[in-house]
């Protein structure tokens, strides 16, 4: 389950939410996983694009993965801007085992990070600059994809 927000997550609400879908499926573990944009060199914010298709065949096959191990991955993500101090990502996966859920989550963030089609900009002075220093590039997307 994908979904995505304008502007800055509602955390709270959107970890209630999902605990209260997954209430009575007799899951043992819920690990989730919020980031949050947080004050370096002179910010003011986050702005991102996502272009969602590949972003929602992407995240298809982690759900995949996830089914594979027993479990459920949930993940949200922010479209455009996310001031200082509040979330633009939260995840979260359900599962029996609390080893599954514990690994699994990790793998997850960490392949998010190097790889969903997501692209961020710093707010600064009122303007919106693209991070190139803090994006990885997405392999297999052409020129973008280039190791330099």
């Amino acid at each position: 389950m994908l979904y995505l927000y304008d502007g800055g997550l509602k955390v709270a609400d959107i970890l209630k939410e999902w605990y209260e879908q997954e209430l009575e499926n007799n899951y043992g573990a819920y690990i989730p996983f919020v980031g949050t944009v947080r004050s370096e060199d002179g910010i003011d914010g986050l702005s991102f694009d996502i272009y969602e298709p590949i972003l929602e065949s992407w995240f298809d096959s982690w759900q995949e993965k996830a089914k594979a191990k027993g479990a459920i991955l949930k993940m949200a993500h922010a479209r455009g801007d996310v001031m200082l101090h509040e979330s633009s990502y939260v995840s979260a996966v359900f599962s029996p085992k609390r080893r599954v859920a514990l690994e699994f989550i990790d793998e997850f963030v960490e392949a998010f990070k190097a790889s969903a089609p997501i692209w961020k900009y710093d707010l600064k002075d009122g303007k919106r600059i693209y991070a190139k220093d803090r994006s990885t590039a997405i392999e297999g997307s052409g020129i973008l994809g280039e190791k330099r």
